[in-house]
């Protein structure tokens, strides 16, 4: 099963027919299946597309932008001549044309009689993109900018399927991307649970293009849905083994005990996607960006190097691996490792052996595979979702066992802050708010507060500050820390409530501190979109004591709402808050929140009462810090414009080939 070749899992039967654009742009029939010299031809509704027949500049026009790095642009195994000579016979001749500077202004559509149409548009089949512009004297000029077809390969994506701030980034950096000029494409699971949210992928339509895929010795089917929905292609993968009730990872019980087989449909399915599927009238083709996320993806660029450039596909295509979360690696036993279906030489790059400490007993060997390990080995590039979590991945303490590995990739290692989605959260026009406010009118966030001290239950005191946390009832959240520490806190004039469900003994924690201090905390079991803005809205600190933390979005959602975060100093955290200094700036001050470490109690309790403080009786610095803390950029346009520079750099080494 191991040496099985890709074509195997060529679409079984012939996507739908596009439309007669196919046949007017010069198709012929297809005549073979199969990865070899002509495979920069892309198949398309059981039609042959000349991909890469024209070369302007050194840009491959249709087949990516492969000379912009050095490459001729022009099929392999055949001269420019030739492709000419072939384009006449089919009745179709795309040429530039220039201006007296000789930058291309258009293309021509040239038939056999040599009668020219324009072609206005040819966005969808090159990766490189003609933007006009007007220089001082007001004439208008061609501008070339670098856009790239981009596949995101994730578990989840907002507003799809969401169980963090995973699916908050999928869901809507590549709307972001998409309007920057790219091309974007999202390949995510198809996650029906028989409950309201299956309406979500109601839109989606079957493209009718199943694969095959080779795994877990035999060939398993997958299809695909369809949406295009605000620039973006969201591709959905469909199997039985994404339908059932739960989150996309598992259920009441557990984690699913058959993920490795889900995500490796997933991985399989995302590489295929680009080359099978005519979205829009085109394929996507092989020079791609593959944005694999955390280890659900990370197969994908493990495939890459072992399966598709053996063969020549792919050979131009980059990965990109994303780590959302290190803690989560995708290891399981040795003896799986033949479930991928990959070659067997391929066994090292997956290879994790436990240390002597971590194995179960004297006779386990401590052998396993570790998927993210594989990512980390093959991708062209690493990202996390903030600096400072980049460099916290790189040490014992965050590294999770593999920071020798990520130290020795440190030179192509970043780390870009995650955005947020500024139109769901936004004070001024939130509609689980009854009351609006803004930098420039605050007045409405006090009413705000009295309007959460009514749902919950809390006398209604608007001098009182109001302390919040949301978020997962666990360990890395650092809830035990909030558990041990709440007995001193209730002694002072605080009120304190808390969002979130996870562990059941914090859950029970929760319920019980709720009888014993009823006039000042509140515990929320659950999760509730609505009840998550309006306590973001209506406290006024916002408590984030984790012991690591990647990115982080709530401090963010926080001082969009002029709510000041205390937060232990790691990862995204201490990256996006800065400390208070009411003696900066000739005494204007400047910070927009409070960082403490160590991560004891005492540290989170005395960052927590100069913050109380400072609410209480400093009144103008409390609102130059609420205003501070809402002109703030962390919109996803300005994290795309980083990714941007990351795109540019992975194209300029060679991919990984092993």
């Amino acid at each position: 099963m191991e040496s099985m070749q890709l074509t195997s899992f060529l679409p079984s039967k012939p996507c739908p027919k596009l439309p007669k654009l196919c046949s007017s742009l010069g198709c012929r029939p297809f005549r073979q299946v199969g990865f070899g010299p002509s495979s920069r031809n892309r198949v398309k509704n059981g039609c042959l597309m000349a991909r890469s027949s024209v070369n302007i500049g050194g840009v491959g026009v249709g087949g990516g932008h492969g000379g912009a790095h050095g490459g001729s642009g022009t099929h392999e195994g055949s001269s420019a001549v030739e492709d000419e000579k072939k384009e006449e016979q089919s009745g179709l001749l795309l040429g530039p044309e220039r201006d007296a500077s000789g930058s291309v202004i258009g293309f021509n559509l040239i038939p056999p009689s040599g009668e020219r149409k324009v072609i206005e548009s040819l966005e969808d089949v090159a990766s490189y993109g003609l933007e006009e512009s007007e220089d001082i004297e007001g004439e208008k000029k061609a501008e070339t900018r670098v856009t790239f077809n981009i596949v995101f390969v994730t578990a989840e994506a907002a507003p799809y399927s969401k169980t963090g701030g995973l699916g908050d980034v999928c869901g809507s950096l590549p709307i972001a991307l998409a309007a920057h000029g790219h091309r974007v494409m999202v390949v995510s699971p198809r996650y029906l649970n028989g409950t309201a949210a299956d309406t979500k992928f109601a839109a989606a339509v079957d493209v009718d293009c199943p694969i095959k895929i080779p795994c877990f010795g035999g060939v398993q089917e997958v299809s695909f849905f369809h949406e295009y929905r605000e620039g973006v292609d969201w591709v959905f993968v469909d199997h039985p083994s994404y339908h059932r009730p739960g989150n996309p990872y598992g259920d009441i019980s557990g984690a699913f005990g058959d993920n490795q087989f889900r995500f490796t449909l997933l991985c399989y399915a995302a590489c295929e996607a680009p080359l099978v599927l005519p979205l829009g009238g085109y394929t996507y083709g092989e020079k791609c960006l593959f944005l694999v996320n955390d280890w659900h993806a990370g197969l994908v660029p493990v495939l890459l190097a072992s399966k598709y450039r053996p063969y020549g596909v792919y050979k131009d295509a980059r990965s990109i691996l994303v780590i959302h979360n290190l803690a989560h690696q995708g290891v399981e036993p040795a003896a799986t490792y033949k479930n991928f279906g990959l070659p067997p030489q391929w066994y090292g790059a997956l290879e994790w052996v436990f240390p002597t400490w971590a194995r179960t007993h004297a006779l386990d060997t401590g052998e396993a595979v570790n998927v993210l390990k594989g990512a980390v080995v093959t991708a062209d590039r690493l990202l996390t979702v903030s600096k400072g979590y980049s460099w916290e991945i790189t040490t014992a303490e965050g590294g999770y066992g593999l920071h020798e590995l990520l130290s020795s990739r440190k030179i192509v290692l970043d780390g870009i802050t995650n955005g947020i989605d500024v139109t769901e959260w936004n004070p001024s026009t939130d509609e689980h708010l009854t009351c609006h406010y803004s930098a420039n009118d605050l007045s409405g966030k006090v009413q705000c507060k009295i309007d959460l001290q009514k749902e919950i239950g809390l006398p209604i005191r608007p001098d009182c500050p109001v302390i919040g946390f949301i978020g997962r009832l666990d360990y890395q959240k650092g809830i035990d820390l909030i558990q041990v520490a709440i007995p001193e806190l209730m002694e002072d004039d605080v009120q304190f409530v808390m969002l979130g469900s996870g562990d059941p003994l914090y859950e029970n924690w929760m319920r019980a501190t709720e009888t014993t201090y009823k006039d000042k905390f509140r515990g929320w079991v659950g999760f509730n979109v609505p009840i998550s803005h309006r306590i973001t809205a209506g406290c006024d600190i916002l408590l984030m004591p984790s012991r690591f933390e990647p990115c982080g979005l709530n401090q963010l959602y926080a001082m969009r709402y002029g709510t000041i975060p205390v937060v232990h100093a790691t990862g995204g955290l201490r990256d996006t808050v800065e400390t208070f200094n009411p003696y900066a700036k000739g005494g204007i001050g400047e910070g927009t929140g409070w960082t403490f470490s160590p991560l004891v109690k005492e540290s989170m309790l005395g960052a927590l009462r100069t913050a109380v403080r400072t609410c209480r009786e400093h009144k103008s610095s409390w609102e130059g810090l609420m205003r501070r803390c809402m002109e703030k950029d962390y919109t996803w346009e300005n994290a795309a414009t980083q990714y941007e520079q990351i795109f540019e750099w992975a194209f300029l080494d060679t991919p990984y080939v092993g």
